[in-house]
């Protein structure tokens, strides 16, 4: 493990990053590639694209669980904490400023916030065509999402997208099980077994205990952390899939409602760093920055575990053909549950005349043809809304 200088260094680096990587996941491991592999050489390029394959396999948020790896390679344990608070914190502190101004000047009919909304029409619509043209090439996937995303729309509870998927997990392991992968490189990282297996025991406890817990305890922070960490452990596919896990628990509970929701993902995509920072502007609209805190905590948790819990046994896992052949159904059916989310509560609540139609339609435009940065077409989208609105 390196000394506390190295902390330090890689805590500047991650802060930077956080403050500079514009465009979504995609685009976040592209800067990971940059700084940590051809600038710094910190990872060889073999142990760089092992890791990223780590976080596509995992639940959570990919490209946070790649800075977290990396900071693990670097300064083992507390490497991966320093690394994801450094990328972490610019866009927490951005969206609690921002839930804070849209809660004390009653922002919440401004024409600006309904430019957010149509933003975040364009920005899922394209993230539903961009995976699904990469996770369902076939019509056997295709029809996984399909399937998925009818039955999502026609049965709506708390469970339904956590059994879609594990049902979409068996139907990949029947379809695909016979498929062979490329032969995988092995991954040097400083955590022992003992230690990954420590992690992945607090993830499984934590997501049976916290629901008990909930269900005999009337605490309003412990019900707050368990929707947020539950909507962390469960969502295949990054950011952009939590957005149906949290409208579920918080606008369904009453904690946001509609229009703070969607005001606060068309703002999520205007700030670097990660989508999932989003719970941070709910908590925050839920109830200021301590709650802020919580929900961010609580939703990142799940991603920290799993990175350091898994690399251990990461070698053995992936060479699994069974492992790979439920994920392809899986990642199937993360296409459904976006494809569903698009629909309700996105576009539903959105677009509400042609108007808003057409500016979507432009932005989505730039998103898709133009190939412009998500936060470019924020600006723009939000221009658009004042304009509108005027």
């Amino acid at each position: 493990m390196k000394n506390n200088g190295s902390l330090i260094e890689l805590f500047l680096i991650s802060l930077r990053l956080g403050l500079t990587s514009f465009g979504g996941p995609v685009a976040h491991l592209g800067y990971f590639h940059e700084e940590y592999v051809r600038r710094r050489k910190w990872m060889d390029e073999k142990n760089y694209a092992d890791l990223v394959a780590l976080a596509q396999f995992l639940p959570g948020p990919a490209s946070s669980q790649v800075g977290m790896g990396i900071g693990m390679v670097r300064a083992g344990v507390p490497g991966a904490l320093v690394s994801f608070l450094g990328f972490t914190l610019p866009s927490v502190v951005a969206l609690i400023v921002f839930a804070a101004l849209l809660q004390n000047y009653d922002l919440a009919d401004a024409g600006w916030i309904n430019g957010l909304k149509v933003v975040a029409v364009a920005v899922v619509a394209h993230a539903v065509l961009g995976m699904g043209k990469k996770l369902t090439p076939d019509r056997e996937r295709a029809s996984i999402a399909v399937v998925t995303m009818i039955l999502l729309l026609l049965w709506q509870t708390v469970y339904s997208q956590v059994l879609l998927i594990i049902a979409a997990g068996v139907v990949g392991l029947f379809l695909y099980n016979n498929n062979k992968d490329s032969t995988i490189q092995s991954m040097e990282v400083p955590i022992r077994a003992k230690t990954g297996a420590i992690c992945l025991g607090v993830f499984i406890s934590l997501l049976a205990v916290l629901p008990l817990a909930r269900s005999v305890f009337s605490i309003e922070a412990l019900n707050i952390f368990d929707s947020f960490y539950r909507a962390g452990a469960l969502v295949f596919g990054g950011g952009h899939v939590v957005l149906p896990l949290l409208e579920q628990e918080v606008v369904s509970l009453g904690w946001v409602n509609a229009e703070e929701f969607l005001a606060g993902y068309g703002a999520a995509q205007a700030v670097p760093g990660p989508l999932f920072t989003f719970a941070t502007y709910l908590g925050a609209v839920m109830g200021g920055w301590s709650t802020a805190l919580l929900a961010t905590a609580a939703i990142f948790l799940p991603a920290f575990l799993l990175i350091i819990g898994s690399v251990p046994f990461w070698d053995k896992l992936r060479q699994q053909a069974k492992i790979n052949a439920a994920l392809y159904g899986i990642n199937a059916a993360v296409v459904g549950i976006l494809a569903a989310a698009f629909y309700d509560p996105i576009f539903t609540s959105a677009i509400e005349n042609q108007i808003d139609f057409a500016l979507a339609v432009g932005l989505f435009g730039l998103l898709y043809f133009w190939k412009m940065p998500a936060w470019q077409v924020v600006l723009i989208g939000i221009a658009g809304g004042i304009m509108i609105g005027g």
